[in-house]
């Protein structure tokens, strides 16, 4: 493998983020995806993430800076390694509906470094066998999974919606939400991820829920605080009240009062098992602050409970 400054067009005395400039551009243009008609093309991009690895890595840098490990991480004196540590790398930028991603890898593996002290380990009448260590090597390593934050509304949650992002790649997809979703929900899209040796590794979605105007979530509850005139708590009446899915028609009471709390069934958030929630609906009975009518009527009038007796 070439030198990793070489590969990544670098100096040996750039900083972290000029490294992670130019191997960001140069993963850009070399990504399997963009030249799948030039295998070397997948062969360069595949170097340079070597590369990245290797020098985002402090400790790997500096022992490759002082002649200690080759370009490939393995130990320059075989019989003088002092273990590999787990590298990695990690890319962020922005995406599409609220996404943000970032790529990561796994570390080292001794599998490597043993195939480098022995031949490769897959040669038949090596030391320990026809293969190395009991006949088996190491096997190739996946890509990285990429990490994705994706902003979900409210109501889009509520009623799982489906949600379009937009992948590492450029690449759009339509994600179906899970039942019981709720922020911090993890969902995985299986070889979404960097592209591997040994396969592409995973899209990893972590899901934030907005907040709403009106609406807060009450576990698979939403609830909502529903104003309603003076008459309309007196005599009753049917009121329009907005949901998730759509406004509808609620029945006040007569005689409704100030706090009461009135259910529309399966107007929540979807439970894992597939039911859905209850919109609790808390009625606040609005009194204007300045009605002649009103203040006519409550002169002539005295409400004579006692209100405030359990108060006491």
């Amino acid at each position: 493998m070439a030198d990793p400054y070489t590969l990544l067009g670098v100096s040996r005395g750039a900083d972290d983020a000029a490294i992670k400039s130019a191997y960001r551009k140069l993963a850009k243009e070399l990504h399997p995806d963009r030249n799948k008609d030039n295998p070397k093309a997948a062969e360069k991009f595949a170097e340079v993430t070597n590369a990245y690895d290797l020098l985002s890595d402090k400790d790997k840098r500096a022992r490759y800076d002082r002649g200690e490990i080759d370009a490939e991480g393995n130990p320059t004196h075989p019989f003088g390694f002092g273990g590999g540590g787990g590298g990695g790398h990690t890319y962020t930028r922005s995406g599409g509906q609220g996404a943000e991603f970032d790529f990561g890898s796994g570390g080292g593996d001794f599998g490597d470094i043993f195939e480098g002290l022995f031949g490769g380990g897959r040669r038949s009448g090596g030391p320990f066998g026809g293969g190395g260590f009991g006949g088996r090597s190491a096997p190739p390593q996946r890509g990285g999974n990429v990490t994705y934050r994706l902003a979900v509304s409210f109501v889009d949650a509520a009623t799982l919606a489906p949600q379009r992002i937009t992948l590492a790649d450029g690449k759009t997809i339509d994600l179906k939400l899970s039942p019981g979703v709720e922020t911090g929900t993890q969902m995985k899209l299986a070889g979404k991820g960097q592209p591997g040796p040994g396969g592409a590794g995973d899209a990893i979605v972590t899901i934030e829920i907005g907040t709403h105007p009106f609406y807060t979530r009450d576990g698979d509850n939403v609830r909502l605080d529903l104003p309603v005139t003076l008459n309309e708590a007196v005599n009753g009446a049917r009121v329009k009240v907005p949901t998730v899915d759509g406004p509808v028609m609620l029945a006040v009471p007569a005689g409704a009062r100030s706090g009461q709390t009135l259910r529309l069934k399966g107007k929540g958030f979807t439970r894992k098992g597939g039911e859905r929630g209850d919109q609790l609906v808390t009625l606040l009975i609005d009194v204007p602050a300045d009605d002649a009518a009103l203040k006519s009527f409550v002169e002539g009038w005295t409400d004579v409970r006692d209100v405030r007796g359990n108060l006491v």
